[in-house]
């Protein structure tokens, strides 16, 4: 007898959870969390989960009690005798903390491939890992999918006449490298100095920005400090316009004021982490329907990788 899917959600992100189980074309599963006065919770299925191939929708932002609750979820539903348990995480957090970049740090992805895995989850669905060899962090399967699949046809559709794809930082040349082969476009490079995290000295761009569309691309943006000085700094330049395509929307600090002050025509993002605010220059393409359709062929055994454009 096949398993039956179940999707749960957690707290981080129920509205998205909704809409991949809508997508699925069923309901949430029941679910509750007791809080106690100090601070615990205690995540419980309010029904049987028995012989059934457990998806559960976390995102981990901010990572650290998302993060507890997806652990107590998976430790849940294997001891309550689920067949898989697969943790669907739209957004991965510690995800920047990939390699020791300076002695006596934490490999903090790592760390938390290892809970994971320890806590009883069999395989792991994410979007656009910030590194791609988390993927070998895990002794499970990964399903690494990536915003391309919405992105692309998103750019196609806008039609610019004189299309550059743009990386706000050197460590984003490889996607930009990938969407401007793919879009045969140009290809601009932004060269960043630091002083401390989060913080950007100094900024150049490496290719022809003049009488240029510009669409910067990123994995995440956090404070958006480097996007729309790179904005800023093309318009400078002479650009004709400056938009940006960033899977997960962080938005820390003074993101949302940063993003309404800046030059961009339109920051696109998706919906792996809800959006603390409004803003005029945001515009949200959903992952639901993707996550769907991927639980639906993992659980079927069928092929995923006509989701990948790349």
């Amino acid at each position: 007898m096949e398993p039956t899917v179940k999707i749960f959600s957690g707290s981080g992100h129920p509205v998205l959870a909704k809409k991949i189980a809508e997508s699925y074309g069923q309901s949430l599963g029941k679910m509750s969390v007791i809080h106690f006065s100090d601070g615990e919770f205690e995540p419980s299925y309010e029904e049987t989960v028995r012989g059934c191939s457990v998806f559960i929708v976390q995102s981990t932002h901010p990572p650290v009690d998302h993060f507890f609750e997806l652990l107590l979820m998976a430790d849940a539903a294997k001891r309550a005798s689920a067949k898989q348990v697969v943790a669907v995480m739209p957004y991965f957090g510690f995800a920047r903390q990939d390699r020791k970049d300076k002695p006596r740090t934490a490999i903090g992805a790592k760390l938390m491939a290892d809970l994971l895995t320890t806590a009883g989850v069999t395989r792991i669905m994410t979007m656009d890992l910030h590194a791609d060899q988390i993927q070998g962090f895990f002794n499970v399967p990964v399903d690494h999918l990536f915003a391309s699949y919405l992105f692309l046809p998103y750019i196609q559709n806008l039609k610019l006449p004189n299309l550059t794809i743009a990386s706000p930082d050197m460590g984003g040349s490889k996607r930009a490298n990938a969407y401007a082969n793919f879009l045969k476009s140009d290809i601009v490079i932004c060269y960043k100095q630091r002083s401390k995290a989060n913080v950007v000295d100094k900024m150049t761009a490496i290719g022809e920005v003049e009488g240029r569309d510009i669409v910067l691309l990123d994995d995440m943006v956090d404070t958006a400090g480097t996007l729309t000085k790179a904005a800023n700094m093309m318009m400078d330049k002479g650009a004709n316009s400056v938009r940006a395509l960033c899977s997960h929307a962080v938005l820390s600090g003074k993101a949302y004021e940063n993003i309404e002050k800046s030059q961009l025509t339109e920051l696109i993002v998706t919906d792996t982490i809800p959006l603390k605010q409004e803003c005029s220059k945001i515009k949200v393409l959903s992952v639901a329907p993707l996550f769907a359709d991927i639980i639906s062929k993992v659980h079927n055994f069928e092929s995923i990788s006509s989701h990948f454009v790349f």
